[in-house]
C-alpha cells in the first residue's frame, strides 16, 4: 500500500487525487470524531465518504492533492491511526458529490459478531509475490467481492461466489464442504479491507492456510506490469470512475443510474438500455412505473448540466 510516502503524479494524471484507505483500529471515540473529520474535509475540498466505527475507519475521499494530504496527516495525527495505509490514483474530474463521514456499527458490514482482524487474519501476501501463490495447483483462488464487482473483471482461475453482499460470504463458506480440498486458500478483495474480515472468519472456521493480497486488487494493478499480471478486465470501484485498470487508469466503464451495475461499452448498444432508466441488466424487473419515474429524474439532470449544475441524483 501507499502510506506516508508521497508517490510522483503520473504526467498524464487528472487534477484531482484519489485517496482509499481503511484501519483496524479499537477507536471508542468514534462517534465524537465525526464532526472534527467532517469539518477539515470541508475546510480543505475534500469529497467522498469515511465510515467511523467501534472497530476504525474506511472510505475513499477525493479532492485537490494539498487538500488530501492534509486529511491524512490529520488522520495520523490521531493515536489510533498512526500506522493507517492509504491507495491513491488520479482523476480528471471530482468523483464524489459530497462529503460523508458516517456512523455505522462495522466499517465493513460482514454480519457476524466478534471477528476482529486485529486479533486473528490470514497471512498478507505482497503483489510481487500473488502471481507465485495463485499459480500453486495447491492454492484455491477466492474473490470475496460481490457479483456486479467480479462481472467486469476477476483473476485467472478464482472462484466466483456470485454473492449479491458481503453478508453472504459467511454462509457461502459453511455451504461448500469442497473448499478444503486444496491446503491453500488465496483471497483478495477491491482494497484489501474485506479479506481482513474473510480471513479472520477462515481461520475461525478452522481453515489453516489462509492468505490474501495485500492492497488488494488496487494496489496489484498499480504494482504489477501489465504483461506480467493474471488479471482479467477491469476493477469495479465504488465511485464516479466506476472502474479502472492496469496503472489505476480509468476503465471504460459506466453506471446504470436504475440497478447501479457496471455497463460496457457494447451494453450501451443493446436495445434495452435507454440512459438514466434501464439497461441489459434491470430492464425485464422495472415495470412502465419505474421507467417513467427514472425518465423524470434524467430530464432533471440533464436540466442541471445545461445550467452548469450537477444533479444530486446523479
Amino acid at each position: 500500500m501507499t502510506d506516508m510516502l508521497q508517490t510522483p503524479r503520473p504526467l498524464d494524471s487528472g487534477q484531482f487525487l484519489v485517496a482509499a484507505l481503511y484501519h483496524f483500529a479499537a477507536f471508542a471515540r468514534f462517534a465524537d470524531f465525526r464532526e472534527p473529520l467532517q469539518a477539515v474535509c470541508d475546510d480543505n475540498g475534500v469529497k467522498g465518504t469515511l465510515l467511523l466505527a467501534h472497530e476504525g475507519i474506511n472510505g475513499t475521499i477525493a479532492g485537490p492533492e494539498e487538500g488530501i494530504r492534509t486529511v491524512l496527516a490529520f488522520l495520523r495525527a490521531q493515536p489510533e491511526f498512526v500506522g493507517l495505509e492509504h491507495k491513491e490514483s488520479w482523476t480528471s474530474s471530482m468523483p464524489f458529490l459530497r462529503m460523508k463521514a458516517r456512523l455505522k456499527k462495522e466499517i465493513v458490514t460482514m454480519g457476524v459478531e466478534n471477528i476482529d482482524p486485529n486479533k486473528i487474519v490470514g497471512t498478507y501476501v505482497a503483489p510481487k509475490d500473488w502471481n507465485a501463490l495463485i499459480s500453486d495447483p495447491d492454492t484455491l483462488v477466492i474473490d470475496t467481492r460481490n457479483d456486479y464487482e467480479t462481472a467486469i473483471g476477476m483473476f485467472r482461475g478464482a472462484v466466483d461466489p456470485n454473492t449479491k453482499s458481503f453478508r453472504e460470504f459467511p454462509d457461502w463458506v459453511k455451504n461448500n464442504a469442497d473448499l478444503a480440498a486444496k491446503p491453500k486458500i488465496a483471497m483478495y478483495c477491491t482494497g484489501g479491507i474485506r479479506c481482513e474480515k474473510a480471513t479472520a472468519f477462515m481461520k475461525e472456521q478452522g481453515f489453516d492456510e489462509v492468505y490474501h493480497l495485500k492492497g488488494g486488487i488496487l494496489k496489484y494493478l498499480e504494482d504489477m506490469p501489465e504483461e506480467e499480471s493474471l488479471w482479467d478486465g477491469a476493477c469495479f470501484v465504488f465511485d464516479d470512475r466506476v472502474s479502472v485498470t492496469h496503472g489505476l487508469k480509468e476503465g471504460e466503464h459506466t453506471l446504470c443510474h436504475a440497478c447501479r451495475q457496471p455497463l460496457t461499452p457494447q451494453d450501451l448498444l443493446s436495445p434495452h438500455h435507454e440512459h438514466g432508466v434501464t439497461c441489459i441488466h434491470c430492464y425485464d424487473s422495472r415495470t412502465e412505473e419505474d421507467r417513467q419515474r427514472y425518465r423524470q429524474r434524467q430530464r432533471q439532470m440533464d436540466l442541471a448540466k445545461k445550467r452548469g449544475e450537477r444533479h444530486l441524483g446523479s
